[in-house]
């Protein structure tokens, strides 16, 4: 049983994100993820404006005029979201921690897939593969991933995305969309990204909290490492210390994006203090404007 506070958010979420979907989303989603190529579909008479190139010269000469083969998309895809919910994405300096707007970004492509007709998938992952929901269709089907995800309580508090990337690639053979959301803070994945970006459509979702990037003038404060329990004492009333927070946070952040560049995999910054729904559609208008060259 689900409390009545996480029910409310969930039925929140549903019409939150149909809307979003009707709205705008749909249609941006069904433009750049088109299906896996074409199917033969059926043989049919020759009409006046069919391409020459689809006669079909076997079945032509037993009948002694033109037939064409016709072909349809293969619309159907799969979409998997790949998704971190270790320690250090319960953190947050806003209304929503980390975790929460990766649920919420994860429910409206969810939502935008089952509306074409698409499959949905989820794999949780702290340092281990803690969740693995097997692509389904249907809202039923996304609303309880969405439940899934919004009341997972981690088992382990550290990330390990070299893991989940292997595991990905092992259990999904077939090409998938795969959303990879996360923080990004663990380390030595290059190689497994790279590995898995060859097979599957990737595409990397960072999730950022404001206070990641920079630090307010209060003083002093204590920090915590949520994946390692660490804590250190900063002195926030430093412009030095706060200049150098700020300096270290926009090179991990330029290191990513220069990552994800190199490896051609296309990157959402998403922030929990900024909407992103305009994420998402600007992202879907680039890789849209990208195909049509």
């Amino acid at each position: 049983m689900i409390s009545k506070e996480l029910a409310k958010k969930i039925r929140y979420l549903q019409i939150y994100t149909s809307k979003a979907v009707n709205d705008s989303l749909a249609g941006e989603y069904a433009s750049v993820f088109k299906g896996r190529g074409m199917e033969f579909d059926e043989v049919r008479e020759y009409q006046p404006g069919d391409e020459v190139r689809s006669i079909d010269w076997n079945v032509t000469a037993r009948m002694g005029h033109p037939y064409v083969k016709r072909f349809v998309e293969e619309r159907e895809l799969t979409v998997m979201f790949l998704v971190d919910l270790s320690a250090s994405g319960s953190f947050g300096s806003t209304k929503r921690i980390k975790n929460e707007v990766a649920a919420e970004l994860c429910a409206l492509v969810a939502f935008s897939a089952i509306k074409n007709n698409d499959k949905v998938g989820l794999i949780v992952f702290t340092d281990e593969i803690e969740m693995f929901v097997p692509p389904g269709k249907g809202s039923s089907h996304v609303l309880r991933l969405i439940e899934n995800l919004l009341t997972f309580e981690p088992k382990q508090s550290k990330t390990d995305i070299a893991g989940a990337l292997e595991y990905m690639g092992k259990t999904m053979k077939k090409k998938s969309v795969v959303f990879l959301v996360s923080d990004f803070m663990g380390e030595g994945y290059e190689q497994q990204l790279n590995v898995l970006s060859k097979r599957h459509d990737l595409i990397a979702v960072s999730v950022t909290d404001p206070r990641e990037v920079s630090l307010p003038n209060v003083g002093l404060i204590e920090l915590e490492d949520a994946e390692t329990g660490k804590r250190v004492v900063v002195d926030t009333g430093s412009a030095e210390v706060r200049r150098r927070y700020k300096a270290t946070s926009a090179k991990r952040a330029g290191d990513l994006q220069e990552l994800m560049r190199s490896m051609g995999i296309d990157l959402i910054k998403v922030f929990t203090d900024q909407d992103y729904m305009k994420d998402l559609v600007s992202f879907f208008k680039t890789r849209e404007k990208r195909a049509q060259r």
